[in-house]
């Protein structure tokens, strides 16, 4: 792994305040995503480690804004940042917040960028007035609307723009993983979004397991278990034939991200089977992938992007 300094050398950034700005999303992202950061300081070439951390970041930021407090509050929260982030991307003046900045210099850089934040904060309402799914197809309408427009500010860094590639298939299997993704982490969340009163799990789900929100406690008794087991699985498999199709996902990008890509499917099936086996037992908390497992795929990985950088 190079150093920071010789990472962002490697990206053209020299400027000392931007290396700064830099600098603190990295360690944002290293704080709150620390698989995901070893994942792009391992496995994918050096100079696209800057803007997909700024990229990162900046998602993590907007989340943080928009995902708590009451509807209204949010809402103007989305507003202003979307007004914040216009003007930072494309006005003549530096913002005063050090992710937009940082996200600006990425857009000159990376000018494809500008599209997916357009698109990922169009989608964003989706977040703001999100009270849980009714059905099935209120979940897609999630996905494909903003968690696919979230992932894509990181993964079209990938995405195959050599001879022959091909754009079309690369955007489905990254619509199958962040399905699967997305799907893995309702489960996982389980437990902390029942004592909010809203879960991820379509309702009419939940009814056909004679299951409520308000069952989903530490508390629950085996009864309860046993029908949350049986729901568990079954929302595994949905996104096991999600992540099926995305499998892939690595012979669409370039050469030099195919260990990331390989890396985030691998991991992503580690989650989804350790989530599965926690089953019932979800409503004590989530569930967490061996952490042997995970550095022997990152390992494994590193190797595969050596390789291919000699």
């Amino acid at each position: 792994m190079p150093t920071w300094k010789k990472t962002l050398r490697a990206a053209g950034i020299r400027r000392s305040d931007l290396c700064d700005d830099y600098t603190e999303q990295r360690g944002l992202v290293k704080e709150f995503a620390k698989k995901e950061y070893l994942a792009v300081r391992l496995l994918l070439p050096s100079q696209l480690h800057p803007p997909v951390l700024a990229a990162v970041a900046y998602m993590h930021a907007t989340d943080e804004r928009i995902d708590t407090g009451a509807v209204s509050d949010r809402k103007h929260a989305l507003t202003e940042w979307t007004a914040a982030t216009i003007a930072a991307t494309d006005g003549p003046h530096p913002s005063d917040i050090a992710t937009l900045r940082t996200l600006a210099d990425a857009v000159q850089r990376h000018p494809g960028l500008r599209r997916r934040i357009d698109t990922f904060l169009r989608g964003a309402h989706l977040d703001v007035d999100y009270t849980g799914f009714a059905t099935e197809q209120d979940l897609q309408a999630y996905v494909e609307g903003y968690s696919l427009p979230a992932f894509m500010l990181m993964a079209g860094f990938m995405t195959a723009t050599h001879t022959g590639g091909d754009q079309a298939s690369f955007e489905a299997a990254c619509r199958a993983l962040i399905e699967s993704m997305q799907r893995v982490d309702f489960l996982d969340d389980l437990a902390e979004d029942a004592a909010g009163g809203v879960i991820g799990i379509p309702r009419q789900d939940l009814v056909r397991h004679q299951l409520t929100v308000a069952d989903i406690t530490p508390g629950a008794n085996d009864a309860v278990r046993r029908s949350l087991t049986a729901l568990a699985h079954e929302q595994a498999d949905l996104a096991q034939k999600q992540l099926n199709a995305a499998a892939q996902l690595p012979q669409l990008v370039e050469p030099a991200a195919r260990p990331f890509a390989a890396a985030l499917w691998q991991l992503q099936n580690l989650k989804l089977s350790a989530v599965r086996n926690k089953g019932g037992n979800l409503v004590d908390g989530g569930a967490e992938a061996p952490m042997p497992a995970v550095l022997k795929i990152l390992a494994s990985q590193y190797r595969a992007a050596r390789r291919t950088r000699a």
